[in-house]
């Protein structure tokens, strides 16, 4: 038995809930993982497992060694990466998850120059606006907007997007142009909304001025719960929209989209890069995290 294959199957079997998920994400048989664990229980003379038709649970004893596996698999990694003489880069493959728009406009165009800085590191990127099941989909880490409400993430703020209010010249002259943020809730007036993945429902919008503040939830004939669909929505002239600067910009350059409201504001959204709680940070997971936090710091 390689002890450390063990251990890395072993957290796998934990942090996946189910020795079939887990030998999914290791590229193994169920049975090569099964065996691995056994063997791990016989070398330490505890069970770390316990095993039903239907559950699986983690004995007080595998609770105890998980924490402090996790902790020596993170000090592998940095002894591997660390050593003067050794390849200081980090090699293998990462999963990350990232908003839809953020993929196309922001992370894809800069990848190559992450690329150039660590060349042995794979990324397999999942371009979503869904809740990610970072546990059971064995990804690394998402990238999402907005405030993180999951306790089993732990996350690192990247920094905050500038958000304003938008629409198509085609909609503003079917309707007008509203003056004021209550307009948008007039019958006449339709936004496009964008459905959250955890409720289900459109998100309101929250616009401030001079001590003055406004919610606007608004009517929608379109409702979509992905950013460029939500975006093309707004080209269409289907509704008015709120967007990021970064996904606006482009589009206010070409004529395509004006913004609206004048003096008023919109809290920018935080964005953070999230990954499970207690799963060890390896040397890849971290670099490409400090990236992020570069890039974005370079979009300030």
């Amino acid at each position: 038995m390689d002890r450390f294959d063990a251990m890395r199957a072993f957290v796998r079997v934990v942090e996946a809930g189910s020795f079939t998920k887990a030998a999914e994400t290791l590229h193994m048989s169920r049975t090569s993982v099964t065996q691995l664990i056994q063997q791990l229980e016989a070398r330490l003379r505890v069970r770390l497992l316990n095993r039903t038709t239907r559950r699986l649970n983690v004995t007080a004893d595998g609770a105890v060694y998980y924490e402090r596996v996790v902790r020596l698999l993170s000090d592998l990694d940095d002894a591997e990466t660390g050593l003067p003489g050794a390849s200081s880069l980090p090699t293998g493959t990462l999963r990350v998850d990232v908003p839809s728009p953020f993929a196309r406009m922001v992370l894809v165009p800069a990848l190559p120059a992450f690329f150039a800085r660590y060349p042995g590191i794979r990324l397999d990127v999942g371009a979503s606006d869904r809740m990610v099941d970072l546990i059971g989909e064995n990804v690394d880490c998402v990238v999402r907007g907005g405030e993180l409400k999951e306790q089993f993430l732990q996350a690192r703020h990247l920094g905050d997007l500038a958000l304003g209010v938008y629409a198509a010249p085609g909609y503003l002259a079917r309707a007008g142009t509203p003056a004021h943020p209550r307009d948008l809730e007039d019958a006449r007036h339709h936004i496009v909304g964008f459905l959250s993945a955890r409720t289900g429902k459109t998100y309101p919008i929250r616009m401030h001025r001079d001590g003055e503040q406004v919610d606007v939830q608004g009517h929608h004939l379109l409702s979509i719960d992905d950013g460029n669909g939500y975006l093309a929505g707004g080209l269409a002239g289907l509704g008015v929209l709120w967007l990021p600067d970064y996904m606006a910009g482009p589009h206010v350059e070409r004529g395509e989209l004006l913004p609206l409201f004048d003096g008023w504001r919109i809290d920018p959204m935080p964005m953070y890069v999230a990954f499970p709680l207690n799963r060890y940070v390896s040397a890849r997971l971290r670099v490409f995290m400090d990236w992020m936090t570069e890039l974005m710091a370079g979009r300030g």
